[in-house]
């Protein structure tokens, strides 16, 4: 075991984190979940969403059983939703191909849709005991700050290095904890502004600190100017306090949730809505802007109280009266669940 291991298994046992719910009965499929829900989502905003995803759905059996819908009502709120569809899709294969158990391989692991190199180390090294490196966002601060290595941990080359670096320093022994020992150092100490660098235990040999430039690792990534895209959301309302959803396709932006209908002008609904929904003059709401990793969309939310009360118009399965009251459990993108809430609070 390295001098660098060792300090950091010694500062786990001491002041590392000890309590979180899925180190509980840290099983394959509990640590699987927490490790999806964790990237790139912090850890306080993760352990409320986890807690309701495991009464749920507490085995691989539940999850692959479940609609999806259920799974991203569950899963609303916590973004990136490719990883709750991916969740749902590998448990499937789980179930079907590996008799309800995760595999005990890397490869195997990687082979399931959303698990990359790290999770699977994760998902190895705390519930399996096998010697497997991570290289998380935490463990890359780290790794890169240690070393003074420069360059954005994405590139290609910078990545490679962290990659041998990581897989040096794990020890052959106390895997599970050095796991969650570098993950703890990077998100309680080591952390992106104002690291606590004299509590840390590597602080002796850290040559950002013995350069004082802390502030320059891990290198940024090249800005790039995010493109603006705009679109208005009809908000159809009913007399039955009901707002007409769509299904949104099954991959893509905000994929398999429901949505209000778009269109690319506040004054021409979409062409899909059924020609019976009549209604009176509508009233547009102030843009909100909602930014994902590659662009900004800007919404214009359009308030319309339908005439027509029929809610039979639509095929079920790609429509939806979604009632007010929020009583039906569907997965929701965070700017509609945000409209639906201000809907909620109107008066009739």
């Amino acid at each position: 075991m390295t001098s660098f291991s060792k300090r950091v298994l010694n500062w786990f046992q001491q002041h590392g984190r000890h309590d979180l719910p899925w180190q509980k009965n840290p099983t394959p499929y509990r640590v699987w979940v927490s490790e999806i829900m964790l990237q790139q989502t912090q850890v306080s905003t993760v352990i409320p969403y986890y807690q309701r995803f495991m009464k749920s759905f507490p085995s691989v059996k539940a999850l692959a059983n479940a609609e999806q819908d259920l799974v991203l009502h569950h899963w609303t709120g916590l973004g990136y939703y490719a990883r709750a569809r991916n969740l749902h899709a590998s448990a499937k294969v789980i179930v079907s191909d590996h008799g309800g158990r995760l595999p005990r391989s890397l490869e195997d692991l990687m082979n399931l849709a959303g698990i990359g190199q790290s999770t699977a180390g994760a998902i190895a090294a705390i519930s399996m005991d096998l010697r497997a490196s991570i290289l998380d966002g935490n463990v890359k601060r780290v790794l890169c700050r240690h070393r003074a290595i420069a360059g954005w941990p994405e590139q290609t080359q910078v990545k490679q290095q962290l990659w041998e670096m990581a897989e040096q320093l794990t020890p052959h022994n106390d895997i599970a904890d050095y796991t969650q020992a570098m993950m703890d150092l990077g998100a309680t100490l080591c952390t992106r502004s104002k690291p606590n660098c004299p509590q840390c235990p590597l602080q002796a040999d850290c040559k950002a600190l013995a350069t004082d430039s802390i502030a320059l690792y891990p290198g940024k990534k090249p800005k790039k100017k995010l493109p603006i895209k705009a679109v208005s959301m009809h908000m159809l309302e009913n007399t039955q306090r009901q707002v007409l959803l769509e299904k949104r396709p099954p991959t893509g932006i905000w994929g398999g949730l429901w949505s209000f209908p778009e269109s690319t002008k506040p004054s021409e609904p979409p062409m899909t809505m059924h020609q019976a929904l009549r209604s009176q003059p509508s009233q547009s709401w102030k843009t909100l802007r909602h930014t994902f990793s590659h662009y900004h969309l800007d919404i214009t939310p359009v308030h319309v109280k339908i005439k027509d009360n029929s809610s039979a118009v639509m095929d079920s399965s790609r429509w939806l009266w979604y009632p007010l009251d929020n009583s039906v459990e569907v997965g929701l993108a965070a700017p509609v669940r945000k409209l639906l809430n201000q809907l909620a609070q109107m008066k009739k």
